[in-house]
């Protein structure tokens, strides 16, 4: 049985990542150097540049980051973290030039809420999520923490956010479920003091803040919908509104531009320009899925947005118009493939919808959507005029990939929903599997297609399906622990094999006299297609299913990827790693080795599509 040492193996080289983690208030940041947007995907903090669209990885966190922040001079990056309760979250404290971490703090319980940097870099505030309730102000410099307090009253609810003044290293503003605090830094008692907000009658669940340019005022957005204007050295309520037209589904991000308007982003997902003395739109644009971010480049001429739905935009603030440049999945990537013989394109499906990538920009392409449903798998057909998916509402619905329009749908194609879809290479059969357990074989043509047969030997759900390249057999894998050779010829049972596991992924060895099979109990087994019987088995996971698997087209390797995170490549006859990747915060749900064997790509639960380099010479091309 194969050890793995990580030590031994080499790194996967990362070469481009699609995702957007837009859940993260305030996640999408412009640098001051106008070059360069920051945001934050799992565990990794990305910078990307704006005009090459060249990314940098940031890695160093253990589990998916809860909030970023840049200081003002641009030279330090920070993100919070999320951890199991009982756990400490990390801050962790970036060198922007060198791409490297500069400190990595540690106080918070479980999650780190807020982060915001003083105007001259000396200090960094905390704010610890709901189990913490803390704040915590660290020495930048000496990389330690001054001095912390409990960031809201005890009658209040949990602090959401926070920012520095403009022009103090000493001035903060803390906000949240009914607190609003203003803070003095005293260093000498190494204390820092708040001074709670008079609104009167006004109570408010604060999501965002924007200090005016002189310090005069700040502003809070509200889940109400309303926009609070303070007075910052009285700290008494000045004004608020609209009182009218509040704005949908509350306030989540706000911006004062130099001109002292307001840019306003809703949790309806409208972008709006509103004057400060009315706070009524003068301007707005709907998006795509709430705004969870608003970031000005340079004098706010131009400025990006992030929504929930992990889209971004970049604005022309003179016309107001907005322009997509990054979009990706929002739910759990479920299957990638790529079309016969061509690297050029591949495609994913999530919950609602399928997209198709280029591969070297990692552009979109097409998006089809199919609202309120869940594309299981996805096949281009051999002959590239169509894209073949399976649906949890019992559909194979069929696109063409050029415009993304419906071609036809085999309805009722399985009673528990279609899992697991393929098809053969003349393009004139598509074999599928379904939640109750049954293959089925379809026969296509231009207009038409029929069942050929039903054939029922797993007792529970089909997890994935390989056809072998003579049309004459296909293999199945199911979570009842069984893998069937199947004659799709004669539509009987070749071959059963039998493992004390769930399977999840199957391959047939390019030579087809193999196949190998991983699932639940993290062992990756090889067969012989003859009889069925087990050749070997490699130890494939430390922790967590095998979820994905796929074989270089020479043979002579194969990678997988699954519950721990990690993208593994393994010589085939010495069943040894050879390289592993890390990236992903999520659990991969498949990867595929690219037809002329440049790239591997990998998706996973939480929405990211990485595509990494094949570390090996393909002596097929």
């Amino acid at each position: 049985m194969a050890v793995i040492n990580q030590d031994d193996v080499l790194r996967l080289e990362l070469e481009s990542v699609i995702g957007f983690n837009g859940q993260v208030p305030s996640g999408l940041i412009v640098h001051p150097d106008r070059e360069a947007l920051i945001y934050p995907l799992g565990c990794t903090v990305i910078i990307q540049n704006i005009s090459s669209r060249m990314q940098y990885f940031l890695h160093g966190h253990t589990n998916n980051v809860s909030c970023v922040a840049v200081s003002k001079s641009g030279q330090y990056v920070a993100s919070g973290q999320v951890i199991y309760l009982g756990f400490r979250a990390d801050i962790i404290i970036w060198d922007y030039k060198k791409r490297e971490m500069y400190a990595r703090l540690s106080l918070h319980k479980a999650k780190v809420e807020a982060l915001a940097f003083s105007p001259n870099d000396m200090y960094l505030i905390s704010l610890g999520g709901q189990d913490d309730g803390s704040a915590v102000m660290w020495n930048i410099a000496s990389k330690e923490a001054i001095c912390g307090s409990s960031a809201s009253a005890a009658s209040a609810g949990n602090t959401l956010t926070v920012t520095f003044s403009n022009h103090s290293d000493d001035c903060f503003i803390t906000a949240g479920n009914g607190t609003l605090r203003v803070w003095e830094l005293d260093i000498p008692n190494r204390k820092i003091r708040p001074t709670d907000c008079q609104l009167g009658q006004v109570k408010r669940i604060v999501k965002c803040i924007a200090v005016s340019e002189d310090d005069s005022f700040f502003y809070c957005g509200t889940t109400t919908g309303d926009i609070l204007k303070v007075n910052l050295k009285s700290k008494l309520l000045s004004s608020y509104g609209p009182q009218k037209e509040k704005y949908s589904l509350g306030v989540t991000a706000l911006q004062i531009l130099k001109t002292g308007d307001l840019l306003v982003g809703s949790g309806d997902g409208i972008v709006s320009l509103c004057k400060e003395s009315n706070y009524k739109a003068i301007k707005r644009v709907k998006l795509d899925g709430a705004i969870t971010s608003i970031s000005l480049r340079g004098q706010g001429h131009q400025f990006f947005i992030g929504t929930g739905l992990s889209q971004i935009y970049r604005f022309n603030y003179t016309e107001f118009k907005e322009e997509l440049i990054t979009t990706c999945h929002s739910e759990a990537v479920n299957d990638i493939t790529f079309p016969l013989g061509s690297s050029e394109l591949f495609a994913t499906c999530s919950k609602n919808d399928i997209r198709v990538w280029h591969t070297e920009t990692s552009k979109e392409l097409l998006r089809i959507t199919v609202p309120n449903m869940t594309c299981h798998a996805i096949e281009f057909i051999a002959d590239g005029k169509s894209i073949i998916s399976a649906w949890n509402d019992g559909k194979i619905r069929a696109f063409t990939p050029e415009s993304g329009r419906p071609m036809y749908t085999i309805n009722n194609a399985h009673s528990m929903g279609v899992t697991a879809v393929a098809t053969t290479s003349d393009s004139r059969k598509i074999i599928s599997g379904g939640g109750e357990g049954q293959i089925r074989v379809w026969e296509i043509s231009q207009n038409a297609h029929r069942l050929m047969e039903s054939m029922k030997e797993h007792k529970s759900s089909v997890s994935c399906i390989k056809v072998k390249n003579n049309n004459k057999e296909c293999v199945s894998a199911s979570s009842d622990g069984t893998c069937v050779i199947w004659d799709i010829e004669r539509f009987v049972r070749n071959q059963m094999v039998l493992a004390n596991t769930l399977f999840r992924c199957v391959c047939y060895h390019p030579e087809e006299f193999q196949i190998i099979t991983s699932g639940t109990d993290r062992k990756i087994a090889y067969w012989e297609v003859f009889d069925g019987s087990a050749i070997r088995d490699l130890e494939g996971s430390s922790s967590g299913s095998i979820n994905g698997m796929d074989i270089s087209p020479d043979g002579a390797y194969f990678t997988t990827g699954g519950d721990d995170k990690l993208v593994k490549v393994w010589g085939y006859n010495e069943g040894e790693v050879t390289h592993v990747g890390t990236g992903h915060s999520g659990n991969i749900t498949c990867l595929k080795i690219c037809p002329n064997s440049r790239f591997i790509v990998s998706v996973s639960s939480d929405g990211a599509i990485l595509r990494w380099k094949y570390p090996h010479p393909n002596y097929m091309q």
